[in-house]
């Protein structure tokens, strides 16, 4: 069975079978005229034509006629048109097995090629153990041996013997870098790695257990039991460098085995195989978990300042009485003393008698008090919270390992200063002790004659944490907190990923010409703009006014839409996966954590996909289907569902979309758009997510989802409700693992960022997002301003060339670093927008960014086109979230999932189950468009442009998912619902 199983049906026909299409059989089995030479000395057309099979499959795929696995038939029709010969005496031919082994031995002579030997199989394991060190997947591995056999010129065996030969190598490899982690580990911490294994009286559970079981809710108790956890996992004293002897992949590899497995599970292995696996967990937990201390004390310490910051709000909001006296009182003394200047009275007379003076001497400290609060700084209500700082911040701060790039760095300085403290019970901040945070903290923190200590805390833990997002300071050992430029590529491979972009080597390249281009659109665009000569754009006072676009959708398009809907067939929703599966096979794609197989029960690996998409979680699932228990259920997700497999399905679908004729009836999948849906959290309290207030008082997260031109839903990301949405643009256009070639990409305001112009523009993207606040956004230029004296009301400030001729270069390598995949994009963005002070990289971006945005901003005000383009494009993405929201209903849409990778899950399966519902709507759809065209009914591309395959209607999708019945049908095309296409017309 194992065998069987390392290559999927496709995979061994792509690596051992024969070209089905025109231009790979004319590739691979033309015949030379030497060839066809050769072949006519065969006597009698039987001879003949097996004599050519024989030579073509020795040659590719490399293997002999008796061991194919695959019908000839299209190859000998091939080969016999080319020799002017009929293909009918094949069927004699292969029925003489004695004339096939002399030919093919007489042929491998002629090739110079051997057959296989059993001495061969220590050559294709070491091939496979070597292709195996850095990946476990079986396509790249039995390609190895392939590879090997053929360079050593030695015909292929069965494809048997080849998957079994490249298993073999690939428990090799795995051996060989479980020893590459284990050497040169003592006595002492094999033993601590044993004991993490066994059952602690203390926790209840093991150690290992307990170390990764973290908790979520930001708690300073939660920090100290974190750090806790890293001193445990930093006692037992491994090296970072072990994780630098085996492949990266591999390192993965085991770490997903050390997360998903428990003690018992690693129990079952060889004893080197659990050791390394617990090995790279323990050295990823450290990173891990200084991650997660750092997240929970940024969320806590912002908490602070986001909860100053309310009271002194509702403080100032509940004086608002008090403010309308006080103003009428102050009105009444501007009058008074206003009339007394007239009349050239005595001025304090005329107040006492219009207002009185002892009135206002009685509101003197309310006034005062009232001022105070306008100009609160939010400090000094957050250092109310000091005691839940302190309960964590003097543990954190001696537990890590800060880092900076500048010598005598303050911020470090006032890290040491705490430390002492803590460490000496002293209570007093010396008077010359270092302050890194802004001047106004400075003022407060040293109001009185003695620094206020707990000002003092409270302001560098702040200024910390805006440090730490920036990547001014970082820490060792941790993953999200790293050095800034650890991110990015090193400089000596930044040319080449630069070449390939296309972009120039200096600023002043790129300027000249986007300067020479900026000019020309906006003298062109001034003197439109002055004849009135663009459609829905007019200058009204000093701003644009841009008329909305119009839906185009017509009462026809929209009948003829409900008409197509009407004739699709009913279907489960449990049908409708198992008829996609069956179609694509994404499925295939969820192989086995532990043995990169590929599951067995389908039933139940899409059941536990479907309690994802719908919330309903796996016991629940269990419980309304037939044909699965909880027990498979809860095993086949944690053996196969992951983010990796979960992307690779998806990329199933949605290329078998993409190769579908009907999928150019809504676009040849070059444009998407890209958008967040809004989905409230079953929790409440620290578990809960952030509160928008553009989707109400509850609490929540983001989906964000890219969304091609065919309806194809191509990537999600779980993100923040307060987030901005721009970051993760790019992470969706370059990272989503599908065959789609995206040029063109639409969001809407949220989406958008002078960054995410400029860097989609050096990626080789065109961004075009619908700006809400369009005519309050100010054109760029880089002549003088003066130059545009008719648009100087909506230009902004000159670019500063400057600042990008200066950091040209460290744009290059952001950009290069982005495009090689070393980083994803919304880190970076999110890191350059995190500091506190604009730095000059950012600044140098933002310039460039200006110039895109500019001459993005001028191709929507002449071109009505994109305009209706873009807002087509998102109202696909639109259609998306709606049929999202239908699927997603149980415990009322709402996420109750606390962890972000639990909540990943829950993005993906939904994602995925409506890209297999476009996929089998398409189908459809093409079937009812054939039916139509049969009757003789019009269908103008002018009307199926105004349909979507989101479509629900049709699928249902509550009630009890019969799994084996759904199976059992599967493959099996369904009639179009005529009657109801009768009832719509």
């Amino acid at each position: 069975m194992a065998h069987r199983q390392l290559l999927t049906n496709d995979e061994r026909v792509a690596l051992l079978g024969i070209p089905a299409d025109p231009d790979g059989m004319a590739r691979r089995f033309t015949l030379s005229r030497a060839d066809q030479n050769l072949v006519a000395n065969r006597r009698r057309d039987a001879n003949r034509i097996g004599f050519a099979v024989q030579l073509a499959l020795l040659r590719y795929p490399g293997i002999a006629l008796a061991q194919l696995e695959q019908p000839v038939e299209q190859l000998v029709e091939w080969l016999a048109a080319q020799l002017e010969i009929p293909a009918a005496p094949f069927v004699e031919y292969a029925n003489r097995p004695q004339t096939m082994t002399d030919h093919a031995r007489l042929l491998a002579t002629t090739l110079g090629l051997r057959p296989p030997v059993s001495a061969d199989l220590p050559i294709m394991i070491e091939a496979a153990a070597q292709a195996a060190w850095s990946t476990d997947r079986g396509q790249p591995i039995a390609a190895a041996v392939v590879a090997a056999l053929r360079t050593a010129c030695i015909i292929l065996p069965a494809a048997g013997v080849i998957e079994r030969t490249a298993i073999a190598g690939r428990a090799r490899a795995r051996t060989r870098a479980t020893h590459a982690l284990l050497t040169g580990l003592s006595d002492e911490q094999v033993a601590r790695l044993d004991g993490l294994l066994v059952i602690d009286p203390s926790v209840n559970m093991t150690s290992f257990g307990w170390l990764k079981a973290v908790p979520i809710a930001p708690k300073a108790d939660h920090i100290r039991e974190l750090l806790e956890r890293l001193q445990l996992v930093r006692g037992i004293g491994l090296r970072p460098e072990i994780a630098g002897r085996v492949h990266e992949e591999r390192l993965r590899q085991f770490v997903r085995e050390g997360y998903a497995s428990d003690a018992h599970q690693l129990g079952r292995y060889a004893a080197h195989r659990r050791r390394a696996i617990v090995v790279v967990t323990i050295l990823d937990l450290e990173a891990r978990l200084t991650d997660v201390v750092l997240d929970m004390a940024d969320k806590l310490i912002g908490g602070f300042f986001a909860k100053a910051r309310n009271v002194t709000r509702q403080r100032y909001v509940a004086s608002a009485g008090n403010v309308g006296r006080l103003m009428r009182l102050f009105h009444g003394t501007i009058d008074a003393l206003a009339a007394a200047q007239e009349a050239k009275s005595d001025a304090f007379e005329a107040v006492d008698e219009a207002v009185g003076w002892p009135k206002l001497l009685r509101v003197r400290d309310e006034v005062k008090e009232l001022a105070n609060l306008a100009d609160e700084d939010p400090l000094l209500r957050a250092v109310d919270r000091w005691r839940t700082l302190h309960k964590f911040a003097p543990a954190l701060i001696e537990a890590l390992e800060f880092r900076s790039a500048r010598a005598g760095d303050p911020m470090l300085a006032a890290l040491r200063l705490l430390v002492e403290l803590n460490q000496s019970g002293k209570r007093e901040v010396p008077p010359d002790a270092p302050m890194p945070f802004r001047k106004e903290w400075r003022r407060l923190v040293l109001e009185a004659a003695q620094p206020n200590r707990r000002l003092y805390e409270m302001a560098v833990l702040a200024t910390l944490r805006d440090k730490l997002r920036s990547g001014d300071i970082w820490v060792e050992r941790s993953s999200d907190y790293r050095r800034f430029d650890s991110y990015l590529l090193p400089t000596a491979a930044v040319p080449a990923v630069a070449a390939e972009l296309e972009l120039p080597t200096t600023a002043d390249e790129w300027l000249a010409a986007k300067g020479q281009e900026l000019d020309r659109r906006l003298k062109q665009f001034s003197r439109r703009l002055q004849q009135g000569d663009l459609e829905g754009v007019e200058f009204i006072g000093d701003r644009l006014s841009v008329t909305p676009v119009k839906a185009t959708a017509t009462p026809e398009a929209q009948a003829f839409a409900d008409g197509i809907e009407a004739m699709m067939p009913r279907v489960r929703i449990t049908e409708l996966l198992h008829e996609v599966n069956r179609a694509t096979g994404f499925a295939s794609a969820f192989t086995n954590l532990r043995t990169g197989e590929q599951s067995e029960d389908d039933n139940a690996l899409l059941a536990a996909i479907l309690a994802d998409a719908t919330n309903l979680g796996l016991g629940r699932m269990a419980a309304a289907s037939h044909g699965v228990t909880r027990d498979k259920l809860v095993w086949t997700a944690d053996a196969y569902i992951r983010p990796e497999t979960y992307k690779a399905a998806l990329g199933k679908i949605i290329d078998a979309h993409h190769a579908l004729p009907v999928a150019g009836t809504w676009g040849d999948g070059t444009t998407s758009s890209s958008d967040r849906q809004f989905f409230r959290s079953g929790k409440r309290g620290d578990t809960a997510g952030a509160v928008n207030a553009r989707y109400g008082n509850d609490p929540g997260l983001g989906f964000y989802t890219h969304v091609s031109d065919q309806h194809g839903p191509y990537n999600v990301r779980v993100m923040s409700a307060t987030s901005h949405e721009a970051p993760y643009v790019l992470d969706g256009l370059m990272h989503h693992g599908t065959g789609l070639r995206i040029g063109t990409h639409y969001t809407d305001t949220g989406g958008a960022s002078d960054h995410v112009f400029i860097l989609c523009a050096m990626l080789g993207f065109r961004f075009c997002p619908r700006l809400r606040d369009f005519p309050d956004r100010k054109l760029a230029c880089i002549e003088p301003i003066a130059i545009y004296k008719d648009l100087q009301p909506i230009l902004g400030r000159r670019i500063r060339t400057d600042v990008i001729r200066e950091y040209w270069g460290e744009i290059l390598r952001l950009v290069a670093s982005l495009k090689a995949g070393t980083v994803l994009p919304s880190a970076m963005l999110r890191r350059l927008a995190a500091y506190q002070r604009q730095n000059q990289l950012d600044l140098a971006l933002q310039e460039l960014g200006r110039i895109e945005r500019t001459l993005f901003m001028l191709d929507w005000l002449e071109s009505p086109l994109l305009r209706q383009r873009c807002q087509a494009g998102l109202n696909k993405s639109e259609q998306r979230h709606a049929l999202a929201q239908v699927i997603c209903t149980f415990r009322q849409g709402r996420i109750a999932d606390r962890g972000q990778d639990a909540q990943q899950f829950r993005a993906s399966g939904l994602n995925l189950v409506i890209a297999a519902i476009v996929y089998w709507n398409s189908t459809y759809f093409a079937d009812a468009i054939d039916h139509m065209r049969d009757r003789g009914r019009g269908v103008p591309d002018e009307l199926l442009a105004h349909t979507s395959p989101l479509m629900w209607e049709h699928i249902g999708f509550s009630g009890d998912f019969l799994w084996d019945r759904a199976a059992a049908t599967a493959g099996q095309r369904r009639p179009l619902n005529l009657g109801r296409e009768r009832a719509a017309a």
